[in-house]
């Protein structure tokens, strides 16, 4: 009994080729939990499609994942100086947002970050001048720049990106290679348009992985049913239940991310209204579960456990019985699956 992870694995590999189609020279990136696929199944797509890079989030990360991935590996947490060293091979190319940074990388590969509008981390345009004498140590693979998501200004992408490269061209640095994330497809024809010269690479991790969301779907395991009288106490802390229906445990808890989620940004007077209501019902103990049954997403009795959730079914609708599988809607970026499934 599990909470298993369905993969339609050829509706998920033709998304993946629509995505290499678009983006020529794609830097798969795999970090974090493998977008919920885990780090060995994605080394083993990115190799399937031929990539030469794949990109991870640290060098934790990378150490592990030298083991499943034979090309190189791009390390897109910055270089600090006082890090704690990670053994790695020469393969792996890491990523510096400082000319500090560059100085302290003597004879390694590197990617030099600049500051974009996420204002997140990355050289400034008044550290150019400093690059020159600090790149003559290093093996520059090339600069990248990682945009924001949302863009409420209206600054256009392509011009953030163009007046960087105009920024590094008057500094006269090499622009053979310049890293991007979060471009579309016809903002990289534009860009690779204008600047026949550089080879624009695409890092791309949600998108190639998660674009197709019916390509996946997450089902836990009922392990166990049991039908409750209005007023019965049950759980942990011996709650009694507000009316009749069925107790359904099922499989998936805390230690599988259920019951955590990211903060979001909420645009709109509709999105902001329904968290204020979401917050009230959850001061009264309402939580609503990502598991679903008879097409609707059923109410958490209690907090989830750390393996098991209890949710609970009322007395007006017929309970799913033990061995059934739950449609769960999570979040692939926080759930660790049991086992996946591809069918």
């Amino acid at each position: 009994m599990a909470l298993t992870l369905y993969v339609d694995t050829a509706r998920w590999r033709a998304h993946q080729q629509t995505v290499i189609q678009q983006f020529p020279g794609i830097v798969p990136v795999c970090k974090g939990n493998g977008y919920g696929f885990g780090h060995e199944r994605l080394a083993e797509e990115a190799a399937r499609m031929g990539s030469d890079v794949l990109a991870v989030g640290t060098t934790y990360e990378a150490a592990r994942m030298k083991d499943f991935f034979s090309g190189d590996l791009l390390v897109l947490t910055p270089f600090r100086r006082g890090e704690e060293p990670v053994p790695l091979p020469d393969r792996v190319i890491r990523s510096v947002s400082s000319v500090d940074g560059v100085y302290g990388l003597v004879n390694a590969r590197v990617v030099i970050e600049v500051m974009s509008s996420m204002k997140r981390h990355g050289i400034t345009e008044q550290d150019l001048p400093k690059l020159h004498a600090a790149i003559e140590n290093v093996r520059l693979e090339g600069f990248a720049i990682h945009l924001p998501l949302d863009r409420t200004d209206g600054l256009d992408a392509v011009e953030e990106v163009i007046a960087w490269m105009d920024r590094l061209r008057a500094a006269r640095l090499p622009l053979h290679t310049m890293f991007v994330s979060h471009l579309k497809a016809e903002e990289l024809a534009r860009l690779q348009q204008q600047f026949p010269q550089t080879r624009f690479r695409a890092r791309i991790g949600t998108r190639l992985w998660l674009g197709d969301h019916d390509s996946t779907e997450y089902r836990g395991s009922v392990l166990d049913v049991t039908r409750v009288a209005k007023g019965d106490r049950f759980g942990y802390r011996q709650q009694k239940s507000a009316s009749d229906g069925h107790l359904v445990v099922v499989a998936g808890g805390t230690s599988h991310g259920v019951g955590l989620e990211a903060p979001k940004a909420l645009h709109g007077v509709m999105p902001r209204a329904k968290g204020v209501a979401r917050a009230g019902l959850a001061t009264v103990n309402r939580n609503l579960s990502p598991f679903v049954w008879a097409g609707k997403q059923r109410w958490f009795a209690e907090p989830p456990h750390m393996q098991v959730s209890i949710l609970f079914v009322p007395g007006d609708v017929q309970a799913p019985q033990v061995g059934d599988e739950l449609v769960a809607h999570l979040r692939h970026t926080t759930t660790q699956f049991d086992r996946l499934f591809d069918r």
